[in-house]
């Protein structure tokens, strides 16, 4: 699998991820709201139900002369079909006195539950709603209902119901919910995960015939100059012709790479190597190095490609020779910790035009080194402007940098910068 099918293919992944999971968010907003409401609805509901109770039993008792009467609660068919039922009675100064209980004393609150309940109906002086366990501990909904002496609250009515039915449902609710959310949630990535793939599909196509192509270039390019270069020789062409031919085979070998990696058909693999002896290797490789020197105090060690780095340094060394001032100019090389450094003796390139240089398409004599005027141009006057562009791309593939500066005593200065491998470590005091 090559690495752009399988970075699509991680990002197909994502994207189902993506779909699930925002659908997931929206599920759990909406069935929040829903258990909410549901939860104050039934709550609401309890409320409505006892109070009512509370309030239609509180009017079926009276005082009189300051004695309660509740004989009518034992024909009352609200009072019959009560889950519980009490009549809270205080004299002035006194604790509540239980009456009429339904259907047992454990069915009541503590007696601190009581006093509170008391309490809260003095101060309201209405029906008060309130959540108590019994002396069981089973919990449950009370509503008290005052039943008034006169100018005074002298009584009331306590009605309570079981909340454990309304809290069944309600559970029963919450679970139905989890298990309708994660169905969705399911059926969601299984759609999201259809339709990504039915959309990466033509780029998975394009990709397809993009390598094939790629390949097929590569191929055809390579045999012709592959051949050229036997021809050339078996001719006697003159060492220039054969020079030129080499350089077009490096520079479609190093386009092919660069075409690759950006389509993600090869991925670079970085290792540790000595760039010192890289640059030295390079620069004996090429056919007129007589008048180029490198200079390298101490070994020096980066991650990068050897194929693309020694690319980059000929093409650094290359441009020198062709724009750095007359045929046969010294060019020198300079390998420090983490930098590649190629000076020519040109002219130069204007300020403003040195980032441009590095561009892609930028053609013409002023992109490779040494200006012959002061624009440049995208005409197809000699040099490629691919060889400063390539080495560009390769220092950004290895976390560096590419730029031109001007040379102490004129000539231009082109530095490579890389990370070193492992970084220095600076001196102990």
């Amino acid at each position: 699998m090559s690495p752009a099918v399988a970075r699509l293919r991680r990002t197909r992944r994502s994207m189902t991820l993506l779909f699930a999971g925002a659908t997931a968010a929206c599920l759990v907003v909406l069935a929040a709201v829903a258990v909410r409401i549901d939860a104050e609805s039934r709550r609401s509901g309890l409320d409505h139900e006892v109070g009512s109770r509370a309030v239609g039993l509180s009017r079926a008792v009276w005082f009189n002369d300051g004695a309660l009467h509740l004989e009518p609660l034992r024909e009352d068919e609200l009072a019959r079909s009560a889950e519980v039922l009490a009549v809270l009675e205080v004299a002035p100064g006194e604790s509540p006195s239980v009456w009429n209980v339904v259907p047992a004393r454990s069915a009541l609150p503590r007696e601190d539950w009581l006093d509170h309940v008391w309490r809260d109906v003095l101060e309201e002086q209405e029906t008060v709603s309130v959540s108590a366990p019994s002396e069981k501990g089973e919990r449950l909904r009370w509503a008290a209902a005052p039943v008034w002496d006169g100018d005074r609250i002298g009584a009331a009515v306590l009605v309570g119901t079981a909340l454990a039915r309304s809290e069944h449902d309600h559970d029963l609710l919450v679970r139905w919910l989890a298990l309708g959310c994660t169905a969705l949630v399911c059926c969601a990535a299984a759609v999201g995960h259809l339709l990504s793939g039915r959309a990466m599909r033509p780029a998975l196509v394009a990709l397809g015939r993009q390598e094939q192509f790629l390949a097929e270039a590569a191929h055809e390019l390579r045999t012709p100059l592959a051949t050229l270069r036997l021809v050339a020789e078996r001719d006697g062409s003159s060492d220039q012709t054969l020079r030129m031919v080499d350089r077009l085979s490096r520079l479609v070998t190093g386009l092919l790479a660069r075409a690759r990696t950006e389509a993600g058909t090869q991925q670079v693999e970085l290792v540790p190597l000595r760039l010192d002896q890289l640059v030295e290797t390079t620069v004996e490789e090429l056919p007129d190095h007589g008048g180029v020197t490198v200079n390298s105090e101490e070994p020096v060690v980066v991650l990068g490609d050897p194929d693309l780095l020694a690319q980059a340094v000929r093409n650094l060394v290359e441009n020198a020779q062709r724009h750095g001032g007359p045929a046969g100019a010294p060019v020198e090389v300079t390998v420090a910790p983490g930098l590649v450094r190629v000076r020519d003796h040109g002219a130069g390139v204007p300020l403003a035009d040195r980032e441009r240089v590095f561009a892609r398409g930028v053609t013409g004599a002023a992109v490779a080194g040494s200006t012959a005027g002061p624009a440049l141009t995208t005409d197809a006057v000699p040099g490629t402007g691919a060889g400063l562009a390539i080495v560009r791309w390769v220092a950004e593939l290895h976390h560096g940098t590419a730029h031109l500066t001007d040379a102490p005593g004129g000539g231009l200065l082109a530095e490579l910068r890389l990370p070193e491998h492992p970084p220095r470590t600076p001196p102990a005091p």
